[in-house]
């Protein structure tokens, strides 16, 4: 049954109107303005209170005799809390523990070995994550086995039992591959989550045959050697057993240094489900680089498109458990998420009591090793492990919603306000707002430079949509009721500030909110303002404020081509800066040599979203009318010259639509791409406004599951390359080219070349814009 919208009779025109461009900017050296005074970090103290109750739990479980001992680690934004409690031995002699323990990590051998093991590989080109198991292992068929994936493997999807038997005559790391490859399939692939040691395996000697190296081998070269996890490796050598925490008594021998897992250790000890032996140390630097999108105290080990691939969701649609590649989102083994840490947090645990869960979202992660099967194996850390991870996300400072409860973020005018309008005092000034230009109590900006002693505020200036945010056409001058200010448009004859206005001013203050996004036309206005600036020889102040959907997310290409009014500088489609970064790097990479001062936003660091913030939504545009579709726009927004996207409905840049389109069909075929954060719902609605105003079309709801890996370019631009191919006579892909400003993507698209591949054609010209904005950047 179709999902029907109902429509509000609103007339909507985005700010996506291209003008002619502006002139060039000199381009010749100057000296690079002075940067703005560096904004002050958040504090990021862990709570002692909730460490200290992680502590008792601990103990207690201890004295409870559910584990010998353990270690514990939590770090939150850089800091960390380490601790040692209990034993680490009992028998034949008690042992103390110690922060430097070897523990046997079972499991976490899937997360921290095999799996990125199998993700470097597929980054070489040497596999391919949907490739059927049989391409690598040719003997792995028969039975329906020809239909499991590498991808099948890595979520435990792809049907094969959970292990295999330890009561068969068979030993050795050849046997153990073989009575594998002829396990029988307990279900299709695909259909259902059943955790599977048969499946890694697998992976494991996948990663033997390809590489040519066994998987040992392979993790010490490419991950362990280059992140300097100096005590973690398969085999541990007789010269670290000392530090190694035993296991479980087996035929009157206590395991230690040798894996406590059967099938591993009849194996030899190196296999792909379990193996590995770690110190808490070792596994935090691991944390790092994940969280630090796959890079390392300048060493990178993965790419950051692995990094978000590996820990978002890929099980197949309708499935209830959800799995990352290696690693658990949402499962009935995500104990270690507690219950605060949000959905988007991912990690993992061991049978010998080992965990460990990471939340990029707060950049928090917490580790526990233990060994609870030691001597007897009857020791329990399941409820241990909830409690302690409900205790870290607090201690880290969030609270049950899954979000930090952080002081409110202060904008520029808050910032402006605290210090008693000092910058601006003794200046005539012009003020660029509109209705973004608020404080956190939603006082206008314009009132409160009004009113602010010192200050002679003389004019004002508005961006497109009007000094309101209302109008959705060329807009002219007029007067501010309120003051009785005039009010110069930056939308109508002109789109800077002309010398006339300019001449009894001495400086130009600009508070807008941007979204983050390279054609969301404010920024083109920014950057005119500051040319404008530069040339009347005064003073440009921007109050900063914050990127509502993150400062850390790039996507999309470098624009290419002339400067214009929806692509003013040579950005990628969403940059990742506040309009105060941007303007730094506009006087410096433009050469406008403005006498440029960017008021810093107080606590927000980079990874914040605007709802994080508590700073008050204003629609920035008329149907910018939520933070969902903003985080969509910088891929929606690609579409609008081709088809609906929402305008003149109650979602706009939520959903897309068309006439011509099947519903249905569209969403399955969405969804089968398999894109990182978002699922597709077919929808039906009839636009009051924009392309195919008032006639029925048919389309798509994107719903976002997972804002953190979302990237919105490549929604868009997957729904643009499906629709190219199911409606070649009705949907033009040229015209996604007009904001899109590449024509070599367009082709690639048209081509239907794969979207991997076209994003490897931007990869040196966003690593060039990395590199330059780098140097334009305020906020940690």
């Amino acid at each position: 049954m179709r999902i029907f919208y109902r429509v509000a009779c609103v007339v909507a025109l985005l700010g996506c109107v291209a003008c002619e461009p502006p002139k060039p900017a000199p381009v010749a050296p100057v000296q690079p303005p002075q940067p703005a005074a560096q904004p002050q970090a958040r504090p990021a103290a862990l709570d002692a209170a909730k460490l200290a109750a992680m502590d008792a739990a601990i103990r207690q479980a201890i004295g409870e005799q559910k584990l010998p001992g353990a270690v514990l680690w939590v770090e939150h934004r850089g800091e960390r809390y380490v601790k040692a409690f209990g034993n680490r031995a009992l028998v034949p002699a008690r042992e103390t523990m110690s922060e430097d323990t070897i523990f046997d990590a079972a499991s976490l051998t899937k997360s921290i070995a095999t799996a990125p093991s199998i993700i470097l590989l597929i980054e070489r080109g040497k596999l391919k994550l949907d490739e059927p198991v049989r391409t690598y292992l040719p003997e792995f068929t028969g039975e329906g086995r020809e239909s499991v994936t590498l991808r099948h493997l890595l979520t435990h999807t792809s049907g094969l039992p959970a292990g295999l038997t330890t009561r068969a005559d068979w030993t050795g790391y050849q046997q153990g591959v073989e009575r594998c490859c002829a396990e029988k399939l307990q279900s299709p692939p695909g259909t259902a989550f059943r955790y599977s040691d048969v499946g890694f395996v697998l992976l494991g000697e996948i990663v033997r045959r390809v590489s040519g190296s066994a998987l040992n081998e392979f993790a010490a070269r490419e991950i362990y050697g280059p992140l300097k996890m100096s005590d973690t490796r398969f085999l541990q050598p007789k010269g670290t057993w000392a530090r190694v925490a035993p296991t479980e008594l087996r035929d009157g021998q206590v395991l230690r240094g040798t894996v406590h897992d059967p099938k591993a250790e009849r194996m030899g000890g190196v296999a792909g489900h379990a193996g590995v032996f770690t110190t808490a140390a070792d596994l935090a630097r691991f944390a790092r680089m994940l969280l630090a999108g796959g890079e390392l105290d300048g060493v990178r080990v993965l790419s950051a498109e692995s990094i978000k691939l590996m820990t978002s969701v890929q099980s197949p649609p309708g499935l209830a458990a959800k799995r990352g590649l290696g690693w658990d989102i949402d499962s009935g083994y995500s104990k270690p998420r507690g219950t605060v840490f949000p959905l988007g947090s991912y990690g993992h645990t061991g049978f010998t009591g080992t965990a460990i869960w990471i939340d990029p979202g707060s950049q928090t992660f917490w580790i526990f090793l233990s060994n609870r099967v030691h001597p007897d194996g009857k020791g329990n850390v399941l409820a241990l492990e909830t409690m302690l991870g409900t205790l870290a996300a607090e201690a880290a400072g969030l609270t049950a919603a899954g979000t930090e409860a952080r002081p409110t973020v202060l904008n520029g005018i808050d910032v402006l306000e605290k210090h008693q309008y000092a910058e601006l005092k003794g200046l005539r000034i012009g003020l660029i707002t509109n209705q973004t230009g608020i404080d956190r109590q939603r006082n206008r900006t314009i009132d409160l430079l009004h009113k602010a002693p010192g200050v002679t505020l003389k004019a004002l200036f508005s961006p497109e949509h009007g000094i309101r945010g209302e109008i959705d056409a060329s807009v002219g001058d007029s007067i501010d009721e309120p003051t009785g200010l005039p009010v110069y448009s930056l939308y109508g004859k002109t789109r800077a500030p002309q010398p006339e206005q300019l001449k009894d001013l001495d400086a130009l203050v600009f508070d807008i909110q941007d979204i983050g996004c390279r054609f969301y036309t404010y920024i083109s206005t920014l950057g005119l303002a500051l040319e404008a600036a530069g040339k009347a020889n005064i003073k440009f102040i921007v109050l900063d404020r914050v990127n509502p959907i993150n400062g850390v997310s790039v996507e999309g290409p470098l624009h290419e081509g002339a400067s214009s009014f929806t692509a003013f500088h040579r950005l990628p489609v969403r940059h990742g800066m506040t309009v105060g970064e941007l303007a730094r790097m506009f006087n410096a990479e433009r050469g406008i040599n403005a006498a440029l001062t960017v008021i810093p936003i107080e606590g927000w660091t980079r990874t914040l979203w605007f709802d994080e913030t508590g700073q008050p939504w204003t629609n920035p545009s008329p149907n910018m009318r939520r933070l969902t579709a903003a985080i969509l726009y910088p891929g929606l927004g690609l579409l609008e010259s081709a088809l609906s996207v929402g305008r003149g409905t109650d979602t706009p840049f939520e959903i897309i639509g068309a006439p011509y389109i099947n519903d249905v069909a569209l969403a399955a075929e969405l969804n089968r791409a398999g894109l990182a954060g978002v699922r597709f719902v077919p929808v039906c609605c009839t636009p009051t406004a924009s392309i195919h105003k008032d006639q029925r079309c048919f389309g798509v709801s994107i719903l976002i599951t997972d804002r953190r890996n979302c990237q919105s370019v490549d929604v868009g631009l997957t729904i643009a390359q499906a629709l190219h191919r199911l409606y070649p006579k009705d949907f033009n892909i040229q015209k996604v080219g007009g904001l899109l400003c590449s024509s070599q993507t367009i082709s690639a698209l048209a081509e239907g070349k794969a979207l991997n591949e076209i994003k490897k054609e931007w990869q040196a010209g966003v690593g060039e814009f990395q590199s330059r904005r780098a140097k334009a950047l305020l906020y940690p």
